[in-house]
This record gives C-alpha cells, sequence and structure tokens, in this order.
C-alpha cells in the first residue's frame, strides 16, 4: 500500500512499510524512510507504485485549466481535494487525478484558500480578478523592465529613465521599474549605474550631476521661490546728504554695502558704511523671511548661485548705482588723523553714485591725486586713498598680519552643461590695497554694531572664535582671530539670514524700542542652532564644485604636470590652482615639501584627479617643477586674457 501525504507543505507519495493510528514508516522512492504523522496523511492507493503517481501527475498538472477547476468547485463552502478532483476529472478519477489536484490546489492560492488537511475554499470572485490583474500586471512590468535593462545595455537611455536620472542615483525608490532596470542593466553590464547612465546620454553633463545631488540633498523641494511673494516695500525715510559707492567683484548682483566720505570742518572726516536695509520691512516669520530662514544664506557656486531671497527683493534694497535705496548706515566721526572719536547709526535712504569694480580699480590710477575728479572707478580716488589710510590704521591697531593668500575668480563661459563650456580662472592676491579697505571697514562695521548689542546685553548672531574654533552663538563673546572683544555680522543681510537678523536687532536699537528677538527667544535660537551647519555645508559645495571646474580646466587646457605642496602625510595642496586632494601613492615627505606630480586621469565623476608622483623638489627652484608651473601659468594667463 502506498500514501500520498503533506510534508512540510509539500505534497509526496511514499510507500508504507508499517503504520499505526498515529503515524505510518514510509520509504520514498528514493530509498530514504520518513515518518508520516496520521495528521499528514492524504490518501492512501495501492496502483501505481508512489515514484509513477507523482510522475503521472506531475503530466496531469500541466494539463488542468484552474478556472475550469476553479469554477468546478462553485457551489461548496468547503471541500476536499478528492471531491474536487471527481467533479473536475470526473466520478472516476483516479489516485493519480487526486495527486494532480491537490498539487493544483497547494500551487494556486489564488484561486483556492487551505482550510485544513486536504480541504479547501474557492477564492471569492472578486479577489480572484484582483489577483489575476496583479500577476498580469506584474508579467507587464517584468516585460518592461526587460526591455529597459536591453535599451540600457545597447547604449540607449530609455525616455522613462532619462526623465528620472537625477532621482535614480540620488533618491532613488527602490521599488520602482526604473530603478529595477537600472539596477539590474548595471549588474548586467557590470558598471556603476552612474557610468551606465551617463554612457547611455541619460545625464546631461558631469556638472548637472553634482548641481543635482546638492540640489536634491540640501533643496528637497526645489529652488523656485513661492509664486505671486509679496514684495515689502520700503517705508519713508529721510535722505541722507552723501554719495556713496560701493566696492564689489564684477559678478557681484546682491550690492549690500557701500561706503562714503565726507570732509569735515576741521580737517577730519565723516566715514559712512552704508548697509542694505531689507530687515526694515521684511517682518520676522511673513512669507519671505521664511523663505529666508530656511535658506539661511545665499549659495555660491563657480557660474551660478542659489540667492536666499528673490530678485523681486533683492532688486528693491540692493544698493545699485543711481538709486536711493534703504540703508543702515553707520557714521564714524574720524579726526585729522583718522582716530575714530565717535560713531552714529541711521536708517536713512542713501544716494548710490557708483558701483566700482575690484577687477577695474586700478590701484596705481586711485592712489594717484592726478586723477581725483575722473569718471569711472576712479570718480572715488580721493576717498579711496583716505580709506585705505583708515583700513590699515585698523588693520595695525588690530594686531593684523599682512595676507599673501592668492583669492581665485572662476568664470564659465557658456551654459555649464554644454560640451563646448569653458571655464576661465583668474588670480587675485589678497592683501592688496583695495582688499584691506572693504575687510578692515566691514570689521569695524561688525564690531561696532556688536557693541551696540552687547551694551544693551541684548542677544544676536554673534560670531565668538576660542582657542581656534569659531561658532555662532547668541551672547555677544570674543573673536580671538580678529583681536576684537565681539563680533557679529551685520554687513551681508541680502545675502546671509544672520546679518538679516542682526540687522532686526539693530533697528530695534536705534529706535529705543524693544528687542525683535528678546533674550530665550525660540526663532533666535533656532536660527543660531542651524546656521553655522547649513553655512558650512553651502562651503563645502562650493570649494567641490571649485575643485570640479578646477579638474575641468586641466582637462580644458591639456595640463600635464602640477607641482603642489604637502600639508601632512599625502594630503597636498597644489600651487596655482585652488585645489586639495589626497595623493595614494605619494611617497613619504615632510610638511611643507613640494613635489612634482604627473596627471593620470581626470574622474570628474567622483570629482578626483589621479596623480602619478614624478619627484620631489628639493629647492625653491627646479626644471620639472618649473616647467609645471609655466605650464599652469601660461593657462591661467590665456584665460585670463
Amino acid at each position: 500500500m502506498n500514501l500520498l501525504f503533506e510534508d512540510d507543505g509539500q505534497i509526496k507519495a511514499g510507500a508504507i512499510l508499517s503504520e499505526s493510528d498515529a503515524a505510518s514508516q514510509v520509504e520514498l522512492p528514493g530509498g530514504r524512510r520518513i515518518k508520516v504523522k496520521s495528521a499528514n496523511a492524504l490518501l492512501r492507493f495501492a496502483t501505481p507504485d508512489a515514484a509513477q503517481l507523482m510522475s503521472g501527475a506531475q503530466s496531469r498538472l500541466a494539463e488542468i485549466d484552474m478556472a475550469l477547476l476553479w469554477e468546478s468547485a462553485a457551489g461548496t463552502e468547503e471541500f476536499g481535494f478528492a471531491d474536487l478532483a471527481k467533479e473536475y476529472f470526473g466520478a472516476e478519477a483516479t489516485p493519480e487525478h487526486m495527486a494532480a489536484t491537490i498539487l493544483a490546489l497547494q500551487a494556486s492560492p489564488m484561486y483556492f484558500y487551505k482550510r485544513g488537511k486536504g480541504r479547501y475554499k474557492r477564492a471569492p470572485e472578486d479577489a480572484l480578478k484582483a489577483a489575476l490583474a496583479s500577476i498580469e500586471r506584474k508579467a507587464r512590468e517584468a516585460e518592461q523592465v526587460d526591455a529597459w535593462v536591453a535599451e540600457l545595455i545597447a547604449g540607449r537611455a530609455p525616455v522613462e529613465i532619462t526623465a528620472q536620472w537625477s532621482q535614480l542615483l540620488h533618491a532613488p525608490d527602490k521599488q520602482s521599474l526604473a530603478y529595477k532596470a537600472l539596477v539590474a542593466a548595471a549588474d548586467r553590464a557590470r558598471m556603476a549605474p552612474v557610468h551606465l547612465l551617463a554612457k547611455a546620454g541619460a545625464i546631461p553633463s558631469t556638472h548637472a550631476l553634482h548641481f543635482e545631488k546638492f540640489l536634491r540633498a540640501t533643496f528637497p523641494k526645489g529652488i523656485a521661490f513661492p509664486a505671486g511673494i509679496a514684495v515689502p516695500a520700503a517705508p519713508e525715510l529721510p535722505l541722507a546728504d552723501v554719495r556713496a559707492f560701493s566696492i564689489d567683484d564684477a559678478a557681484t548682483t546682491e550690492i549690500d554695502d557701500a561706503f562714503s566720505l565726507q570732509t569735515n570742518a576741521d580737517a577730519g572726516y565723516t566715514l559712512g558704511v552704508h548697509i542694505a536695509a531689507p530687515a526694515a520691512a521684511i517682518a520676522p516669520d511673513s512669507e519671505i523671511d521664511r523663505v529666508a530662514r530656511n535658506r539661511l544664506s545665499t549659495v555660491y557656486m563657480p557660474g551660478n548661485k542659489i540667492t536666499m531671497l528673490p530678485e523681486s527683493i533683492v532688486s528693491v534694497y540692493s544698493l545699485d548705482q543711481g538709486t536711493t535705496p534703504a540703508a543702515l548706515s553707520l557714521y564714524a566721526t574720524l579726526d585729522a588723523d583718522l582716530n575714530v572719536t565717535g560713531t552714529q547709526t541711521r536708517l536713512e535712504r542713501v544716494p548710490m553714485d557708483a558701483n566700482l569694480r575690484i577687477d577695474a580699480l586700478d590701484e596705481l590710477a586711485w592712489m594717484e591725486p592726478a586723477n581725483d575728479g575722473a569718471a569711472g572707478n576712479t570718480a572715488h580716488a580721493a576717498s579711496l586713498r583716505v580709506l585705505y589710510r583708515l583700513a590699515a590704521k585698523l588693520s595695525s591697531a588690530r594686531g593684523e598680519q599682512t595676507v599673501n593668500r592668492v583669492d581665485y575668480n572662476f568664470a564659465i563661459v557658456g551654459e555649464p552643461d554644454a560640451v563646448d563650456c569653458r571655464v576661465e580662472i583668474t588670480q587675485r592676491k589678497r592683501g592688496s590695497p583695495v582688499d584691506t579697505l572693504v575687510s578692515e571697514l566691514m570689521i569695524f562695521a561688525n564690531v561696532a554694531w556688536a557693541g551696540v548689542l552687547a551694551e544693551k546685553q541684548w542677544p544676536g548672531m554673534f560670531r565668538v572664535q576660542t582657542v581656534g574654533k569659531t561658532k555662532m552663538s547668541s551672547l555677544a563673546g570674543a573673536h580671538e582671530g580678529l583681536n576684537v572683544p565681539h563680533y557679529l555680522w551685520a554687513t551681508s543681510p541680502l545675502r546671509r539670514y544672520s546679518d538679516l537678523v542682526n540687522q532686526r536687532q539693530l533697528l530695534a536699537a536705534i529706535a529705543d524700542a524693544s528687542p525683535a528677538y528678546p533674550r530665550g527667544s525660540a526663532e533666535l535660537m533656532g536660527a543660531v542652532a542651524d546656521f553655522d551647519a547649513t553655512y558650512s555645508s553651502y562651503a563645502d559645495f562650493q570649494q567641490q564644485m571649485e575643485f570640479y571646474w578646477c579638474l575641468r580646466f586641466i582637462q580644458q587646457e591639456g595640463i600635464e604636470k602640477l607641482t603642489a605642496h604637502v600639508i601632512r602625510e599625502n594630503l597636498v595642496r597644489f600651487d596655482r590652482l585652488p585645489m586639495v586632494q589626497r595623493i595614494h601613492d605619494l611617497p613619504s615627505q615632510e610638511p611643507g615639501t613640494q613635489v612634482v606630480l604627473a596627471v593620470a586621469e581626470i574622474d570628474l565623476f567622483e570629482p578626483a584627479l589621479h596623480t602619478r608622483f614624478v619627484e620631489a623638489v628639493p629647492h625653491a627652484t627646479h626644471d620639472e617643477a618649473d616647467a609645471a608651473d609655466e605650464a599652469v601659468d601660461t593657462a591661467l594667463g590665456a584665460a585670463s586674457a
């Protein structure tokens, strides 16, 4: 006698060797013997033998029409498999038919629900339709995935994949068909998904790759400003009796600081530091304030920026030439020796006489009295000379050391994502007279205004530096690096939220009103907590993109060798370009050692520069180092021409 039984969810058959009420000893067709509990026994049969039964049942299973089998169970609440076999195959159903039937029941949970040993229930019609529809949908989806995989491997990006390349790489829905296709294609092609998409033409450019990654992480809701955002009107203010001028880079469009200088009757001067005053109209927790609070700062990068405030707001409050915008003005009275004898802060409208551009300011021109009264960038030459003397005096009083650092300006010619886009990099040495003038007067204003809040013991967004660590604090404290007793940012309210907050406090102070942010203000404390991390992440991204465009420049100019100085271990700072990177094959060198590196490969996806160590330079001059530096200088010169 043979037995059909269930073992761990599987239907099996074997010859009965012995049996009791509780169990049977059964030998399987392969010779293995197992104990089968009576509760798992389904059908006893004499013929055929177990192996033949299961073989025949599998053949019959392929012939069963599941829809017809489901229909055969109509009218019954619950049934046994043997009864259903007789209904489907006829009254003469054999053990082989019955075995095929239970195999079908086991394999089709969408058609039949198991109710007990060998017993089942027909699935409701609506549930069955839903299950079948799901199966059909999954089959279509599988076909779609297979088609996309084939396209990607062939080097063609399906439209659906191209439309969502950024999301697939930076914020994927791992259950989406597109993601499954990308992963499957990348596995088959043995390529990283990003390289596969790039090869298939789905990614506009490596620049877009990095920019989109930043946007996904930092601006998940996009960078567009709310539609129809109101532009707060500046209040009616008195007009200052000055001719103000700004000094900025050529690319600056958010002009938020300017200067003026008047000669007094006692041979002294009155210095004016004029700062755009959006805080005069933008109320805390207004719609536009919430936008600025969320962004916290303008994001800068070569060839582009993401502004903190919409252009409609910036255009009203920017200190543009020929306008009279609202400004918070710090006036300092100077004696003939340029000693500060008093200060005063006013909210007013300031006539903007000129927007001077640093790249067009010729020191040899504005420092010559013969050019006084000239037009253009030397229009305020006499004032510039006095302000430079003042700046040098302020710098000396703080104990400021001469800065020899080089700044790099990037110009992207053409669309950043275009194949023929070019990058131009120019150098500007820090510590020039105009740099000293602007930086020292900004420090002067920020220190003075920090003192206003400190004297009142009002909170603000102060910059505090102790033991070399700089942080934002709601309470005034020393800034050791600048050697000042207190310091805050209040000179860029169009570009930094900290400055907008501080300007509100200052406006309340000069109006003898209550502070906009009292002690313990949750709004202020939240801004202080968020600002440093956000500002640092923006700076990191700017640095990353400058590194990227440096790689583009090296590639563009065909530069083959570079020099660098070792910072520590294998970390180097490249000469003549703003690049810092680890060189993994760099032999051990003392910090400060100059090394020559050959350009091996440029990876714009990472981005990374792969180099080959050539030599360490033992002296200040060396043929290899000189040649490498000359090649970069030539490229920089060509870009600047």
